[in-house]
């Protein structure tokens, strides 16, 4: 399978974001195709990024090589997934928002619960329970068949003529920046909401 999309630069992040459609992901028994995404850049260039500042123990990952993917917890509770891309040393990621379970239902729904199949990976936590997995995965690769994960091409294309774009969503910095991506029209697409700060007491 031909990965070296995964390695173009960092400043190309928002286009590597939009290939990234329609491609599947899978772990422990669920296949998710992949609806909607979100791109970051890295060092300087993304005050919306992680790896805004530089590289930390959390978020070197970041920074390469690509075709790993990068985990996080967010407000304590859930667990998100990214995949590296870009060049060694140059930090880029894309954020997995949402997909429809393509493969593995059942298990997606002893994961989920008895709920619309839409709404079985729409939204980047779903999506992370719906797959089965959380720490374990950060720093594995995706490519390669030996982590938890594994990124595999569409079985069904998804033309650029069918792709939107719009702001990224709970970010408190760059807001509107649209590097958030989707297929249009897509019933398991995660409902938009700008990030509102909250007010200190």
């Amino acid at each position: 399978m031909d990965y070296s999309w995964l390695r173009a630069p960092a400043a190309e992040v928002p286009k590597t974001a939009q290939t990234l459609l329609g491609w599947e992901i899978s772990a422990e028994g669920v296949r998710i195709r992949l609806t909607e995404v979100e791109a970051y850049a890295g060092t300087g260039e993304d005050p919306a990024s992680h790896a805004h500042r530089g590289p930390t123990p959390r978020t070197k990952v970041m920074f390469g090589p690509s075709g790993h993917a990068y985990t996080y917890f967010v407000f304590g509770v859930h667990w998100c997934l990214n995949i590296v891309l870009g060049r060694a040393g140059e930090a880029a990621a894309v954020l997995l928002r949402a997909g429809e379970v393509v493969d593995g239902l059942d298990v997606a729904r002893k994961r989920r619960g008895e709920i619309a199949d839409r709404d079985l990976a729409r939204g980047p936590a779903r999506l992370v329970v719906a797959l089965g997995v959380t720490a374990e995965a950060n720093g594995t690769s995706v490519i390669d068949g030996k982590g938890p994960l594994l990124l595999t091409p569409p079985t069904r294309p998804v033309s650029p003529a069918v792709i939107s774009a719009g702001p990224r969503v709970g970010v408190a910095a760059a807001h509107d920046v649209p590097w958030r991506f989707w297929i249009a029209g897509d019933p398991t697409v995660s409902a938009y909401r700008r990030h509102v700060p909250r007010r200190r007491s």
